[in-house]
């Protein structure tokens, strides 16, 4: 033993690998030894007697299930930590964990043992080794996982009932003994069988893979039945063979009509399944008395599991192990298994003549069942049956179409070659007998005693089948009708005649099952639901409901009316541990047992234990409801809040549980508590009325001056404190010391941060710190705070909306609308802290109106300089703010003569009627015909010469007064357009090239063309000096004033300059092409600017080149927003 346990322990300890060792565990679990002497380190027989310290035999069972589970997890962390590439995360071992929690933490002893590896650190989630433990103990660990593993195979050895040495346990587990002894009976009694001596040779020299051929059924004649059978008789004795004579287990019916042959009840479902077999009537055999199943209590039992410690029929096992949970468990077959019995040889198709496996069910070729004949098979209807796994095929029972790899249904989750279930027959009840009475309807299910009032074979509850519960005998019986005792049943009941028998439902335990659990989930749901309502958690319903689920009280009114009760029967029972505890009295040391599992001893306090109802609960809730675990959970909590309020330095005991009890358990309002007195001469200081000092940097206590840089400027470390009495000591010292904290926040760079410091302002000039430096989101220009305010101060009240642009580089470009919406809407933000009340709404009015000139139906007044939104469609409009009226269109002062006339007929109707327009001449001809925004529409009574780029006062739109076209300052977007100063693009009629031609040259090109044009004064006018309207800048400002220019003789009365406009302005208005008079050089340079192909052809002569250049320049179009006003 001792030289096992050493080779073992030197395995373990270097590789970590428990397949190594299991051939010596085994060993180690076989010896004869008891376990006071076999294990050294666990207490096994301590473990033992706390984890089967039950009534029944069957929870003891269950119990050691359990502990093998827990032990298997018990064996992995120790592996874990013997192993040399140990997980991250060995250190620990979290409560959380629920894997954790439904194997080591529901057994007792689990948390001993990882106490025994090295976790004896308690922490609020789990356990872990100490701080100062670097790596685990090794050959402790490996010995300890060693009798681990050792304990865990002796103990499933005993749930197995294959314990060689099963005595060494019967004082320490109860019912061990018993439960062997009835396994090895059983198992004797199922195998005892007698085979010939013949037999016994044939079957050892049978073939193992190759199936004899198939005998003729063995014909066994049943003997008559009686008719009328006593009352102790329980079946019909038949003389039957003494195995199924299908698969050769011990059989439970006899079918007279299929020749006497014997069935057990698995092979008389499926085989009198088939149509032409389900009207028979089979009897049942008379044999010695077998235990029944656990589950359905009828049928043998013919398997043992040992994880569940259930004994069971083979339908019972199949459908019980079928669910994902129960799969792996480890079943032992009660029945020997007969090597001369069909089952476990390999059987032909009777269709195919295919070999198929002993195990196989269907025929692997054509999927036919193994029990099918050739003339069962001839029989049947050629359409039902598959044509190939492939192919889909119809369920019997639902009729959906499946896809032919699925072996079940999708909806019924029938068998592919099940047929119909059949439907259970209803008894009705006999009409010539008169009305019966309650108690005669009444049943009583021998199964689940549930009592049925309808006379139905089947139970409501259960869903079995009660084949006596309609034969008892009503004559002669004084007790009532569901109180009695059903007869004993018989092998062949009396079929009705004219009606087809239907064969029994049997019951499916795990529909059932499924059933009770989804009620179960459903009245949990609705619970939770009425609990939300009323503010109240899943948890504290759980709870509820563990306490009060037995009674018809809402969880939510328990809560309500009894558990503060109960909250304070758990304080008053913990306190009463704790006292008892520290007052000697050892029958209480063991409900404080999980406090001290960390080996510290606990703190002495005062007799009286002060508990909150919030630690209560809390407590509570951890437990589920459990108020023995709750004040162990409540006394394990307090003890550890305690532990963490004493390492913080509190050693009253008192104090730190008055503390806790007044926060509710709550260690941070508990350390809160307690530090307030400790602050108290720090408050009083802080709240006289004395001024504070203010900081000097060159004071020589360096560490009180950074003790309160911490405190009143929240640096993030001493070392920032330091830098900041250093940068202010340099000398030259100008900023202050808020500008240093500030930078020092952002950087511990020393250079980085005197450049933090050091900016110069653009505008003023003046050095200021980056935290006093203002700055747009269009550009990266920084200025003061000063200048920043002051400059949109003055650009809010004196100028447009478009001028409050970066007082540095005048970014953004104002004229792209997508710039222009978001820099407005940063703008607003920055503006509205540096900008006083009346002026921040002097400028959101500006903004309002911009906003507005987008309005399609916007007009601007032309007598002031409101604008406002016309909703009407006259002609005649009046100003909101000047209440004077003007024209809609022309945007000229209204007159009566414009009634009923359009903008031309009246502009027609003055030059013709009004001396005043008559006496200016061909000056009023272009003060009516001056520029017009094309942005804002406004309209300008000026004329157009002098410098073409125009500045809209409204808008601030700039553009070409003789196009229209806009002024770009920087790149424009234009094809092939590179130019990256302030340009724009004239077409060849604009004004811009037009005013350099000779006003004799303009005429010739409107004589061509064949428009008439003045070259007198009207009659009346004016002569002495051009009287045309321009703007005028004098004294830095912009004026209206007429012209002043000497006329000359020829030109109408107006200077040349104006002439040239007025000229331009007529072969504008009738959209000539100034390209009939262009020379050579000027055709040239034309077809340049506008990217015409001047490529010349071979031998082209001079003329047949120009007139070439001449058409594809006329192909050009004029400009589009050339004013044309006639």
């Amino acid at each position: 033993m001792d030289e096992v346990r050493r080779r073992a322990l030197s395995v373990l300890s270097s590789s970590g690998v428990a397949q190594d060792v299991k051939g010596d565990v085994q060993a180690m679990a076989d010896a004869a030894l008891p376990p006071s002497q076999k294990y050294q380190h666990l207490a096994a027989e301590s473990v033992l007697r706390e984890n089967t310290s039950s009534c029944s035999k069957h929870e003891v069972m269950e119990s050691l299930s359990r502990l093998v589970k827990a032990l298997s997890i018990l064996e992995k962390y120790g592996c874990n930590l013997t192993s040399p590439a140990r997980p991250r995360y060995w250190r620990s071992v979290k409560h959380n964990n629920p894997v954790f929690r439904t194997t080591v933490d529901a057994v007792k002893g689990g948390r001993r043992v990882l106490f025994l590896y090295g976790y004896t650190n308690q922490q609020m989630d789990g356990l872990s080794f100490p701080d100062d433990v670097s790596e685990p103990d090794t050959d402790k660990v490996a010995a300890v996982t060693l009798e681990v593993m050792t304990l865990r195979t002796e103990v499933d050895m005993l749930v197995k009932g294959t314990h060689p040495h099963v005595e060494n346990f019967k004082d320490i587990v109860p019912f061990v003994a018993q439960q062997c002894d009835s396994v090895v009976q059983d198992v004797t009694s199922a195998d005892a069988m007698v085979i010939p001596p013949e037999k016994e040779q044939q079957n050892m020299n049978k073939a193992p893979l190759v199936s004899p051929p198939p005998k003729p059924p063995q014909r066994l004649v049943a003997p008559p039945l009686k008719a009328k059978p006593s009352a102790g008789e329980a079946a019909v004795a038949v003389c039957v063979g003494s195995e199924c004579n299908l698969c050769g287990v011990a059989p439970s019916l006899v079918c007279p009509p299929c020749g006497g042959q014997s069935f057990c009840d698995a092979c008389d479902l499926l085989f009198h399944r088939h149509p032409s077999r389900a009207n028979h009537k089979r009897d049942k055999i008379h044999q010695t008395k077998h235990e029944p199943c656990g589950i359905c209590g009828i049928s043998v039992v013919q398997c043992q599991c040992s994880t569940c410690v259930q004994r069971l029929c083979v339908n019972c096992d199949l459908l019980f192990h079928s669910h994902p949970e129960r799969k792996g468990h480890n079943r032992t077959f009660v029945t020997a298994a007969k090597t001369s019995s069909l089952s476990l040889s390999p059987w032909e198709c009777s269709h195919c003549t295919t070999v198929n496996e002993m195990r196989a069910v269907l025929c692997s070729t054509c999927e036919r069942p193994r029990l099918a004949t050739a003339t069962s098979v001839a029989q049947e209807n050629p359409a039902s049956l598959p044509t190939s796994p492939s192919s889909e095929w119809q369920c019997r029972s639902c009729t959906v179409v499946n896809q032919g790899s699925s072996i079940l249904c999708e909806v019924c989750e029938r068998p592919r070659l099940a047929t119909r279930p059949p439907v259970p027959l209803v008894v009705p009840a006999p009409s010539n007998s008169g009305p019966r009475c309650e108690t005669e309807t009444k049943w009583t299910c021998q199964f689940c005693t549930y009592v049925n009032t309808k006379p139905t074979t089947v139970c409501e509850m259960c869903n079995l089948s009660c084949k006596d519960s309609a034969c008892s005998d009503s004559a002669g019986d004084s007790a009532p009708h569901s109180f009695q005792q059903p007869p004993p049943s018989v092998a062949i009941e009396q079929p009705q005649v004219g009606v087809k028998p239907q064969p029994k439902p049997r019951e499916s335990v795990e529909l059932r099952r499924q059933k009770l659990m989804r009620e179960d989930g459903l009245g949990l749901i609705h619970h939770i639901r009425e609990a939300e309502k009323r503010g109240v958690s899943p948890e504290e319903v759980y709870a509820a409901l563990c306490v009060c689920g037995g009674s018809n009280v809402s969880p939510c009114d328990w809560l309500t009316s009894e558990l503060p009760h109960l909250l304070d029967e758990i304080c008053a029972m913990a306190a009463s541990v704790q006292v008892n505890y520290r007052a000697g009295d050892s029958g209480i040391r063991a409900a404080v047992t999980a406090v001290e599992r960390d080996g510290e001893e606990p703190q002495e306090s005062d007799a009286n234990v002060k508990l909150s109802r919030a630690e209560a609960k809390l407590a509570w809730l951890a437990a589920g409801g459990d108020m023995e675990r709750a004040v162990t959970q409540l006394l394990r909590d307090r003890q550890a809040k305690m532990r963490e309020l004493h390492s913080l330095g509190f050693r009253d005991v008192a104090k730190c549980e008055e503390a806790l009890r007044l926060s509710g358990g709550e260690v941070k309002g508990a350390l809160s508590l307690l530090q307030r007195p400790l602050l108290e001469p720090y408050h009083q200081r802080i709240w006289t009325d004395f001024p504070e000092p203010q900081i000097d940097a060159a004071h020589p206590d360096k560490q009180r001056m950074c003790r309160r840089l911490l405190a009143l400027y929240d640096l993030p470390s001493w070392g920032r404190c330091e830098l900041v009495l250093s940068l202010l000591q340099e000398p030259d010292v100008t900023y202050s010391l808020e500008d240093v904290v500030q930078a020092v926040k952002e950087s511990h760079d020393r250079d980085f941060i005197r450049r933090l410091l050091k900016n110069e302002c653009p505008c003023c000039l003046c050095v200021f710190p980056r935290s006093k430096m203002q700055s747009l989101t269009s550009c990266q220009c920084s200025v003061c705070h000063d200048c920043f305010g002051q400059h949109f101060t003055i650009a809010v009240r004196d100028k447009h909306i478009r001028d409050m642009v970066c007082p540095v580089c005048g970014e953004p470009d104002i004229n792209d609308p997508e710039q222009l919406d978001s820099y407005f809407s940063t703008l607003d933000i920055q503006l509205r802290d540096c900008l006083d009340m009346d002026v921040y709404e002097l400028f959101h009015k500006k903004l309002t109106e911009h906003a507005l000139m987008k309005d399609p139906k916007f007009l601007w007044c032309c007598h002031c300089v409101s604008g406002f939104i016309n909703d009407g469609d006259q002609l005649k409009v009046t100003c909101p703010s000047c209440r004077q009226s003007f024209c809609t269109q022309c945007k000229k002062p209204w007159e009566a003569q414009h009634q009923d006339l359009s903008c031309e007929q009246f502009q027609l109707w003055k030059r013709e009627n009004d001396p005043e327009y008559q006496r200016q001449g061909l000056a009023g001809y272009l003060r009516d015909n001056g520029i017009t925004c094309p942005h804002c529409r406004f309209q300008y009574a000026l004329t157009k010469g002098g410098c073409m780029h125009f500045s809209c006062s409204q808008c601030r739109y700039q553009f070409c007064s003789g196009c229209n076209n806009p002024y770009h300052k920087t790149l424009c977007k234009t094809a092939q357009c590179s130019y990256p100063g302030l340009h724009a693009h004239h077409p060849r009629d604009c004004l811009f090239y037009l005013r350099d031609w000779e006003p004799q040259r303009l005429q010739d090109l409107l004589q061509k063309c064949g428009v008439e044009f003045n070259t007198d004064p009207d009659t009346g006018a004016q002569t002495d000096g051009c009287g045309v309207m321009e703007q005028k800048d004098e004294g830095g400002e912009q004026t209206d004033s007429p012209c002043g220019l000497q006329t000359q003789l020829g030109q109408a009365g107006l200077c040349e300059k104006h002439y040239r406009e007025y000229l331009v302005s007529l072969i504008n208005a009738h959209s000539l092409d100034p390209a009939l008079l262009y020379n050579v050089q000027e055709l040239t340079r034309a077809c340049e600017r506008y990217q015409v192909d001047i490529q010349r052809l071979e031998n082209e002569e001079d003329s047949v080149y120009h007139a070439r250049l001449l058409k594809k320049l006329m192909e050009v179009p004029l400009g589009e927003k050339v004013p044309r006003n006639k």
